[in-house]
């Protein structure tokens, strides 16, 4: 090829002016714009177009745009039509199109003809299969009767759990069996208790003037990550003149931690005494909102029941001198005159609201955290108050049909769940997602004969994994609905292949965030690429199957529908009817293509100060004393509560118990065997345990540590020198659980009692992006628990660290 020379680009780049000018004389007094779609699809012969759909890298629900050219789905950008993330998404929601297009999806329905997690599978048509476990179901249905089977779920937004649980309801078992408990339930208890109802809490982010974040990571994974990215922008920068100041309590030093005007180091899981303490200057100081307290508040001042017992109020219990700044300091590490400071802070600089999340709520005292993390809202006027709190309203969608149970199956819902849940071993727990494992093993209360895995991966996901392994093989009848060959579903003898999100028709209803209702579509934006099949038409397939074998009516709840399509228009003539919100139209039909096109439900503005949902307690008012609390355990406690509170490894006593207070942090392991808490955190590229099989994720994984495609370790610099341990060593993390090898990464942020992992790595299946990289840190977790709430002390587990 001949070279370019000076002159000949000269000459090219003349020209290529020279037919600019052309072009541009041709359209003078036109405005310079973008060409349109059918303009380029007239000169370039692409067909392009843009589908409203919704991302599920995580469950923040953030409303997308997907570009798709000739049928292939080519770029996501964030639905400038929601007002949760307002035009954007984060790093996982970009990477969506890696999780379309991965290689190593399962491409049809399959049976194991070998031995579990042998990959001897046959792939078989959808009737075969659906035929197949239809079945199995009505033979374990005659013989052992229905709750012997577990239905396992997980991240199944929108409609997914109430269509899929249906079926499973009908069918007679008790244990549809989801996985609050490995995640953040804690909270949601604490507002039973604390306000009435049972959800994770909104935050008024955009219109508070200072905030107390107690483990909450707003820059990196707490839901929905890119709202919260937004309102930390807007706290920051968005009001002129005032500067929302952001404390953040965490043993690590986060990115979060990094961007806070405070970071305070605290001792892991002490955050209930901070709380406490930071309570006990409030009042003491007076310092606490007086009228909300008088008027919305419970349980403040001592006070005499019905019957004329006296009891201690919250005032009395948070003045007492356990939580006086001196000695709480000693318990968590932060100073007394921090502490005294930060409470006069807070007090003071309204509208002020404290939020707990992972770091404090995932301990064995976890509710009772929360509880006092909750309660300094409630002395500062917070609750439901612009720049406080919010509750997440839904959309008045259609109600849903009931379920026909025949005899077989009330007597089947009438049997003990497999993990004890709302029972006198967890009588908070609405599930104990954990305890299934060691509950199989034991066969207590019953034998198992079928596990159904939706949207949940237990093999890799719980505390002391080993124990998936160990129970799960046991159960004669495994079936998974996974579109990937992760570790649950390799082990499993069928396999029904879920759409991905991005090929089905799905729906969610927004994670708790922005207060007023926000409902989004899922749509196909391209055409299934295998031959998978939504699992909601799977589930009403093999309902109608099951009862035409067994002479059941299980598909009842279905009604005539015949695709996810078909109860998502049910599910939406109640919005339409409403007529109110973004979308109102004459005729549903219109309606309905209204919201594929703009892809979002949504009604704002929230309306403040409606006690009447805010505050549901039995006193319809905040309730610093829960008389749901004191309810629940009397009922449980068969006449002798000290015994009681013992067997829930509670040590408060008398009144102190139902209200929030501190519960010392219970942990795994001899501290002079096991000198570090074992702290595990999510990056903001964590897709809730499904991000490893996905290039670019990895390849941003540990970005603040300079590591991609491996895991890590943090420990402080002067622990690993008096350990021998260098930067980039390989180093053994033991447990009394187990071990696994890792990299160590030399990391000032962290205190000298601790060592941090990432979560997301080391899968040993999950397609060849994700397996046998990096080590995976529940290996090595022992599992601990808030005994009364059924949840996971996720951070009780002790280890040491030595180069391997």
């Amino acid at each position: 090829m001949k070279p370019i020379t000076r002159r000949d680009f000269l000459k090219l780049g003349g020209a290529g002016i020279a037919g600019t000018a052309a072009i541009g004389a041709g359209l003078r007094g036109w405005p310079l714009r973008a060409m349109s779609a059918a303009e380029r699809e007239a000169v370039t012969g692409l067909e392009e177009r843009w589908v409203a759909s919704t991302c599920l890298q995580c469950p923040g629900g953030c409303s997308i745009l997907v570009r798709v050219v000739n049928g292939r789905a080519v770029k996501i950008e964030g639905n400038p039509a929601s007002p949760n993330n307002r035009g954007r998404i984060c790093p996982k929601g970009q990477a969506g199109l890696q999780f379309l297009y991965d290689p190593d999806r399962i491409k049809g329905p399959l049976i194991q003809r070998g031995e579990r997690g042998s990959d001897n599978w046959e792939m078989v048509s959808w009737e075969e299969a659906i035929r197949y476990v239809a079945e199995k179901l009505a033979e374990i249905r005659e013989k052992d009767g229905p709750h012997t089977v577990i239905y396992m779920n997980g991240r199944n937004r929108g409609v997914m759990h109430h269509h899929m649980g249906a079926f499973f309801k009908a069918y007679g078992t008790p244990n549809d069996v989801g996985h609050g408990s490995i995640c953040e339930d804690a909270r949601p208890i604490a507002h039973k208790l604390t306000t009435g109802w049972s959800h994770y809490s909104g935050y008024d982010w955009e219109n508070t003037a200072y905030v107390l974040s107690f483990g909450g990571s707003l820059l990196e994974a707490w839901r929905p990550t890119t709202h919260n990215l937004q309102m930390w922008g807007i706290m920051r920068r968005g009001h002129p003149g005032r500067r929302t100041k952001i404390v953040y309590i965490d043993p690590r030093f986060s990115v979060t931690a990094a961007k806070a005007d405070e970071w305070l180091p605290i001792r892991p899981g002490t955050d209930g005494a901070l709380a406490m303490a930071i309570a006990h200057v409030i009042i003491k100081e007076e310092l606490y909102d007086k009228q909300f307290v008088a008027e919305h508040a419970f349980g403040f001042e001592d006070w005499t029941d019905e019957q004329g017992v006296a009891h201690m109020g919250f005032k009395t219990l948070a003045l007492q001198e356990k939580y006086s700044p001196e000695r709480v300091a000693q318990i968590t590490d932060i100073p007394a005159e921090t502490i005294v400071r930060i409470a006069r802070e807070f007090a003071t600089t309204r509208p002020a609201l404290a939020a707990g999340c992972r770091g404090s709520s995932m301990q064995t005292n976890g509710v009772f955290n929360s509880m006092a993390i909750h309660a300094l809202n409630a002395l500062v006027g917070s609750i439901d108050r612009p720049g406080g709190t919010m509750i997440q309203y839904g959309p008045p969608c259609t109600p849903w049909p009931e379920p026909v149970l025949d005899e077989v199956a009330k007597q089947g819902l009438a049997m003990p769940r497999i993990d004890y849940a709302k029972t006198r071993r967890h009588p908070l727990g609405g599930k104990a997602y954990q305890d299934v494992p060691d509950n199989i093993l034991k066969e207590e209360p019953y034998k198992i004969n079928a596990v159904f895995f939706y949207y949940t991966n237990p093999f890799f996901s719980i505390p002391d994994v080993k124990r998936a392994y160990e129970a799960f093989m046991k159960v004669p009848f495994l079936v998974s609905f996974s579109p990937f060959m992760d570790e649950a579903t390799a082990h499993c003898d069928v396999v029904l292949p879920d759409h991905t999100y991005l090929e089905r028709w799905h729906d969610d209803i927004i994670y708790p965030s922005i207060g007023f209702p926000h409902w989004s579509i899922r749509q196909p934006v391209v055409e299934p690429l295998w031959d998978t099949q939504n699992a909601g038409d799977t589930i009403m397939q093999l309902a109608r199957e099951f009862d035409r074998i067994a002479g059941t009516q299980t598909a009842a709840a279905y009604l005539d529908w015949q695709t996810m399509e078909d109860v998502l228009k049910y599910r939406a003539r109640g919005v339409w009817e409403a007529r109110r919100g973004n979308i109102v139209a004459d005729t549903f039909e219109e309606w309905w293509q209204k919201w594929l096109e703009i892809g979002v439900w949504t009604d704002p503005p929230y309306e403040f100060g409606r006690w009447e949902k805010a505050l549901t307690t039995p006193s319809g008012k905040f309730e610093f004393f829960s008389q749901t609390l004191k309810a629940e355990l009397e009922k449980h406690a068969n006449g002798s509560m000290d015994d009681y509170l013992a067997e829930l490894k509670i040590t408060a006593r008398g009144d102190e118990v139902f209200m929030p207070h501190y519960e010392p942090p219970r942990y795994v392991g001899d501290e002079k065997v096991y000198p570090f808490h074992l702290i595990h955190y999510k990056v903001i590229t964590h897709a809730e345990g499904r991000g490893a099989n996905t290039p670019w994720l990895q390849e941003i994984l540990g970005v603040h540590v300079q590591e991609a495609w491996d895991s890590w370790v943090e420990i402080n610099p002067q622990t690993a020198k008096r350990l021998g341990i260098e930067d980039g060593d390989e180093v053994w993390v033991e447990s009394p659980v187990g071990r696994v090898k890792t990299r160590a990464k030399l990391y000032p942020g962290a205190r000298p009692d601790c060592v941090y992992m990432p979560y997301e790595l080391g899968h040993r299946r999950y397609g060849r992006w994700a397996r046998g990289r990096g080590a995976a840190v529940n290996e090595i977790v022992a599992l601990e628990e808030d005994q009364m709430a059924g949840t996971t002390g996720w951070y009780s587990t002790r280890v040491r660290i030595y180069r391997a």
